[in-house]
């Protein structure tokens, strides 16, 4: 004999199942053409909203042609680079007026001006900055030659005794700022998001490669 229709209002066996074993989760898909994607994906930086795409090999090659698309993607490099030779003395940073100890400085093309970002409680925060005194800072640095308007960042980190400078993809300054707002706690970001930092500057020295003396942008 067939088993009753379950009750009106009541949900069945296997609709009771599927409310008890959570969904697995859906895979990233490139924002362009839809290819799912692999969890270390590259992205894109859609410039006039200065916003980030998850993008697959094949769309990442496209937009890392000059003018694809017509500028309106750019796709994200994956150097990082480091000059020992450029110092940042506590003076210099003081200028920045910076209110944490790292933060970074970006060129964006469409507002044809520098953009000075800093991780914050809520997100990423923008400092205002003279242009004197982004020349007289960092502006004449061999790292700043080599920086990509709005794809690649100059990321500064103030430790005790150093102000470390790094050359970096976009995308990880903003996976920072994702960390600290997801880790902050109280006034001065809490133990948890200092641990996170440092994690997070390691990796970015493992990355990183000397500027050869004399190479051009």
């Amino acid at each position: 004999m067939n088993a009753p229709p379950a009750a009106p209002g009541r949900p069945g066996t296997a609709l009771l199942r599927r409310l008890r074993e959570p969904a697995p989760p859906q895979p990233e898909r490139c924002e362009l053409c839809g290819q799912a994607l692999a969890a270390d994906h590259r992205h894109l930086v859609e410039t006039e909203l200065r916003a980030l795409a998850c993008a697959c090999q094949a769309c990442t090659m496209l937009f890392a042609q000059a003018g694809a698309g017509g500028g309106r993607y750019r796709a994200v490099p994956d150097r990082y680079l480091v000059d020992p030779d450029h110092r940042l003395d506590d003076s210099a940073w003081e200028q920045l007026q910076i209110p944490v100890s790292t933060a970074f400085f970006f060129r964006n093309a469409a507002l044809e001006r520098l953009v000075a970002l800093y991780p914050s409680p809520a997100g990423a925060t923008e400092s205002e900055l003279d242009p004197q005194t982004w020349e007289s800072v960092l502006g004449r640095s061999d790292l700043s030659a080599h920086l990509a308007d709005d794809v690649e960042a100059l990321l500064l980190h103030r430790a005790p005794g150093r102000t470390e400078c790094y050359l970096v993809p976009i995308d990880i300054c903003y996976e920072l700022v994702g960390r600290m707002r997801l880790h902050w706690q109280g006034f001065d970001g809490g133990a948890e998001a200092r641990a996170d930092l440092a994690a997070f500057f390691e990796r970015v020295r493992a990355r990183a490669r000397t500027l050869p003396e004399g190479e051009l942008p």
